[in-house]
């Protein structure tokens, strides 16, 4: 399995629009490229099922090669934790599941790109995390951080979870999901640069949602070794 897991230090960081815009460059690169995020929550119903709005995008950055049950095969309605709408949905998850819905979407020529939900600590079963699915998959992470007071704590923390259960990081992604408007979303990126031990590989500037360009800090990161497991320095 050749390909990527993006992670995130907390909900709302702009993790599917990374994977989503990765997805987009591979694909320009003449790159194969498919993709997976094996459980969602907050579906809406739709016919034949439950569609989420973080497949759609994912979707979307595919060209729509791939189905929405391909992506998401565990998708459910209530917008609460994994296994807490899988309880409500008389459907409990376990890891085997969510490992076999990643591995389901590994072709030998193109590249996998697995999208998580929520942060390495995350629940995803009754008793697995995110963190327990990453290292099942064996894939280099990338961890996408909201640019805001209070991301060097979150990108901190999430980095020791990674090193403490030994789980590769291919680098971090900071994203700015809204525009940097105080000294802190100035300053900070100078400081987690300084403070962490894997690349900073782009700073993904905001974008009023009608932007559909690749932005430019994503398409100079050379993704195709990342998936590799090569290391990049931006």
């Amino acid at each position: 399995m050749k390909g990527l897991f993006f992670t995130g230090t907390d909900t709302g960081v702009g993790k599917t629009v990374v994977t989503a815009q990765v997805a987009r460059w591979l694909r320009a690169q003449g790159q194969p490229v498919r993709v997976c995020k094996p459980v969602a929550t907050g579906g809406r119903p739709v016919a034949g099922g439950l569609l989420c709005e973080d497949t759609e995008q994912l979707a979307a950055a595919v060209g729509h090669a791939q189905t929405a049950d391909e992506i998401t095969p565990w998708a459910f309605a209530e917008p609460v934790a994994p296994p807490v709408a899988a309880r409500l949905a008389g459907k409990p998850l376990t890891l085997a599941d969510l490992i076999s819905a990643v591995r389901a979407n590994v072709r030998p020529d193109a590249l996998l790109l697995v999208e998580g939900v929520g942060g390495l600590l995350c629940p995803l079963t009754e008793r697995a995390t995110v963190a327990d699915l990453l290292a099942e998959l064996g894939l280099p992470a990338v961890v996408v951080a909201r640019r805001s007071l209070g991301t060097l704590n979150h990108t901190l923390l999430t980095l020791e979870v990674a090193r403490g259960r030994g789980l590769p990081v291919a680098g971090v992604v900071v994203s700015e999901t809204t525009p940097p408007h105080d000294l802190a979303d100035q300053t900070n990126i100078e400081e987690l640069r300084r403070r962490i031990d894997v690349p900073l590989l782009a700073v993904v500037p905001w974008r009023t949602p009608d932007e559909d360009e690749i932005p430019a800090a994503l398409a100079a990161v050379d993704w195709r070794r990342l998936c590799a497991g090569e290391r990049v320095r931006p």
